[in-house]
């Protein structure tokens, strides 16, 4: 069977349609819509059912999905195991990074080891979602947390300590508090979806509910408001920007702990260990960030 085709199996299966799948594969429609068919008349039946709202595993694709994900992870194996024996400062490394990271920081981070690095080249995938890092869709994960998954291996490179923001047209019109105290007195701006989650939002949904006016998912977003005068925004120091004032800081948040992981496979090739050599020390200049290791 054509492991190609057996790629687009899982891809289908994992997305649940055909666009999503040629994207994760970086290929075309066409292409994950031939393998398909090639698949399924290799397998002697259908694997998916077309229904309007996507792709669903018929019983025999069922069967076949737990066999494929074994010799898809087999695979992954064998790749990662080849990649890791490789000590040239040379090819491709991806790397998964939050939409604040990868938009404020990494583009002078990478240009900088360009200049020092030509031949390895970065793809960067700009993303708040955990990546699958087994299947090498990432080589390097640049991420807020404080417990990284116990199957990567990395350094927490520094901290990120939480303030109160604010911008010149909010304190025109209402006026700005002088603590925590009085955050009850101004409309807030609050969280939803994976971000209520937060040690910050927590706080602030037992305690001033009722002053939140506008909730978003994504804490760029949140700064933007922010920014625009439309409330106080709880934010991690990284999201500082000229629009915004830091007005004070925010204990509740604690702080957040950045880490650079990859896979224990990846952690001696050449050209992803510079690299993550090279970001932490550029994340480790900057004012932003406390504690740096």
């Amino acid at each position: 069977m054509d492991w190609n085709a057996l790629k687009v199996f899982l891809a289908i299966a994992d997305t649940g349609n055909l666009a999503a799948a040629a994207r994760q594969l970086g290929v075309n429609h066409s292409t994950v819509f031939r393998r398909l068919n090639a698949f399924e008349q290799e397998a002697g039946g259908r694997v998916f059912e077309r229904l309007p709202q996507g792709y669903k595993l018929t019983s025999m694709g069922d069967e076949l999905l737990e066999v494929a994900v074994k010799i898809a992870a087999a695979f992954d194996d064998l790749d990662r195991r080849i990649i890791g024996k490789d000590f040239r400062p040379k090819g491709v490394v991806k790397i998964t990074a939050p939409n604040n990271i990868a938009y404020r920081y990494l583009g002078r981070y990478i240009t900088d080891f360009n200049r020092l690095y030509p031949d390895i080249k970065i793809e960067l995938l700009v993303s708040n979602l955990e990546f699958n890092m087994n299947d090498r869709r990432a080589d390097i994960a640049v991420r807020a947390t404080a417990a990284p998954p116990e199957h990567l291996v990395g350094r927490q490179i520094s901290s990120i300590s939480w303030g109160v923001y604010a911008s010149r047209s909010y304190q025109d019109n209402f006026g700005l508090p002088m603590d925590i105290t009085e955050l009850g007195q101004h409309p807030l701006i609050g969280a939803c979806g994976e971000m209520c989650k937060l040690a910050a939002f927590v706080w602030q949904e037992k305690h001033h509910q009722q002053q939140i006016i506008t909730r978003c998912d994504d804490l760029s977003a949140m700064a933007g408001f922010a920014e625009a005068g439309q409330g106080l925004a709880l934010l991690p120091d990284d999201q500082k920007r000229p629009g915004i004032m830091r007005l004070f800081s925010f204990m509740p948040g604690k702080t957040s702990e950045l880490w650079l992981l990859t896979h224990p496979d990846l952690r001696h090739v050449e050209r992803i260990k510079l690299l993550m050599q090279h970001l932490a020390a550029a994340f480790a200049d900057e004012e932003m960030y406390i504690n740096a290791n």
